[in-house]
């Protein structure tokens, strides 16, 4: 478990992915993996028209229609190794070492699944290449890669700004103590700000995180917020113009309990900046 992993496709967002990615691995001084995968529900690895039977026996079609598609895989196979190129070229400019690269072909949570065990972080685009275009739309793989991959995951979002100060979303919550630890341990937020806030639980120990955070080093101010989750959360990050955003990702309590289903959905469709989503 020491790889981050960037996960790029050809959105826009890739550029931003690289940027994060580049700067969890220096700060973490951790290495960096590239990663494209082809999933193949958009490009099988090999056609079968077998049972269209309005096909009849025109095996000649069956055989063109077999061509295009190994053609279309071939030519996604060299754009995507085009994109890993410039990717490494740009983390390298930025200051990575050694960054590596891979390509796989097949399902992109099955893919992610198969490297926790050497995953410290994984950072992805809160939209993929197949939802480019439709406005804020969270695209459906990173719904899922959110629910499968239980590893820390930063979503990024718009162009990369180096943070200088971090929001925890607190809800005394087991997930969110060791959130609390993790902030106060880890070298990725070491010197930032960190704006300590709950959302409707006044009961939350915030004395408690906040002594932790500021033992390790922090300069913390704390709030505890009235409403609905998801705007007020982002409402005081727009306000306290705070860089990077840090919650748990499921449970049962009032903020955690907001990322299942739809709800998972509105909190990063609606991120202006990266989300840093904990397990």
């Amino acid at each position: 478990m020491t790889n981050i992993i960037a996960c790029i496709d050809g959105s826009a967002a890739t550029a931003s992915i690289c940027d994060y990615a580049a700067w969890s691995a220096q700060r973490l001084d951790a290495p960096l993996t590239l990663l494209h995968v082809l999933d193949h529900s958009r490009y099988p690895v090999a056609a079968d028209f077998s049972g269209n039977l309005s096909l009849g026996g025109r095996e000649h079609l069956m055989q063109e229609l077999a061509d295009l598609d190994a053609k279309r895989n071939r030519v996604a196979l060299e754009q995507g190794k085009l994109m890993l190129e410039a990717a490494r070229e740009r983390v390298v400019a930025l200051g990575v070492d050694g960054p590596q690269e891979r390509q796989r072909h097949g399902d992109l949570v099955d893919t992610l699944t198969g490297l926790e065990d050497e995953m410290r972080l994984l950072v992805i685009g809160k939209q993929g290449e197949e939802h480019e275009g439709v406005g804020a739309q969270l695209g459906d793989n990173v719904e899922r890669v959110i629910r499968a991959v239980h590893r820390p995951i930063l979503v990024a979002a718009g162009e990369f700004r180096e943070p200088k100060t971090i929001l925890l979303a607190y809800d005394g919550s087991d997930t969110t103590r060791k959130g609390v630890n993790m902030l106060a341990d880890s070298p990725l937020f070491k010197g930032l700000d960190c704006h300590l806030v709950t959302v409707g639980n006044r009961e939350a120990d915030l004395d408690w995180a906040a002594e932790k955070l500021t033992a390790a080093g922090h300069q913390v101010q704390t709030a505890v917020l009235d409403g609905e989750v998801e705007p007020a959360l982002h409402e005081y990050q727009q306000s306290q113009n705070v860089d990077l955003v840090v919650m748990g990702a499921y449970g049962h309590s009032r903020i955690r309990e907001f990322f299942v289903g739809s709800t998972t959905n509105k909190m990063i469709r609606e991120a202006k900046v990266p989300h840093l989503l904990l397990r």
